[in-house]
């Protein structure tokens, strides 16, 4: 990905955003062992706030610009894209094939990848992680594929032309601070920031800004390679057995590491 010459003019960032799965109460799995449709509630991921706030406060600092917001999902994440283009996003990107239903983190960035190569945005921000399954490895994946500079778990952001300063919290408390040119990645902690409301206006007229609605094709892309990014798939979904307490493994390293292959193995094959 190339950098714009940005000093002075229009800055483009490009915020992946995702609509979240909460388990509603009394929640079941059918007999194919997935959870129907009605025992989930979908909201923004918490996260997500943070990164698209820090975009459109970078866009205003400089006083031109353009921020899209992006996501890969069903007609569910629309809600979710109209929201933070109530919120100021310029325009909304939604990218959904049925095969990306059980996407993991990795197969999602491999699907973000081409939309950012189209785009060629300055700077990527993501939430640095998502709500539900708070993996924290799909900004960092994406900046991989697209060979980006990054930082993760950020919390400040200050850009100088074509370079960023940005600050993030360490254990303990200690606070690194790292230069780094753009265009580059950065994931946004919780707390960076103070993500504004939408106003009723707002609202009203982001049903009217542009939302780009692409297949895999569009992309560049197909099935196979989709599966063929992807990391983990999911395996079974089943209700925890409670009965019986922890099992206490005892022994060397090696043996205790080699028990609880065994006992893995054992549960998978189930």
């Amino acid at each position: 990905m190339r950098a714009a010459t940005i000093a002075g003019l229009r800055v483009k960032l490009l915020v992946p955003v995702k609509q979240v799965a909460l388990l509603r109460e009394g929640a079941v799995l059918d007999d194919a062992g997935r959870l129907a449709p009605e025992g989930l509630e979908w909201q923004l991921n918490e996260w997500d706030a943070y990164s698209v706030e820090a975009a459109l406060a970078l866009v205003e600092a400089e006083g031109a610009g353009e921020v899209v917001v992006a996501t890969v999902g069903d007609e569910h994440a629309e809600e979710g894209l109209r929201a933070y283009l109530a919120r100021g996003a310029d325009r909304g990107v939604r990218i959904w094939d049925p095969v990306l239903r059980d996407a993991d983190a990795l197969a999602v960035a491999a699907v973000l990848a081409p939309l950012a190569a189209r785009e060629r945005p300055d700077l990527i921000l993501c939430g640095a992680q998502s709500s539900d399954a708070a993996g924290a490895a799909t900004g960092i994946a994406l900046a991989g594929l697209l060979d980006l500079a990054h930082v993760a778990v950020v919390g400040a952001i200050e850009r100088d032309g074509g370079r960023l300063t940005v600050e993030r919290e360490l254990d303990g408390g200690a606070v690194e601070v790292l230069g780094l040119s753009l265009p580059a990645l950065l994931t946004v902690q919780t707390g960076a920031n103070e993500p504004r409301s939408a106003t009723l206006r707002a609202i009203k007229q982001a049903r009217e800004k542009p939302l780009e609605r692409l297949g895999l094709a569009e992309l560049g892309l197909h099935v196979g390679a989709v599966g063929a990014a992807a990391g983990s798939r999911t395996v079974r979904l089943a209700e925890p057995e409670h009965e019986g307490g922890a099992q206490m493994l005892q022994g060397t390293a090696g043996e205790i590491a080699a028990r609880i292959a065994a006992i893995l193995a054992e549960e998978l094959s189930q």
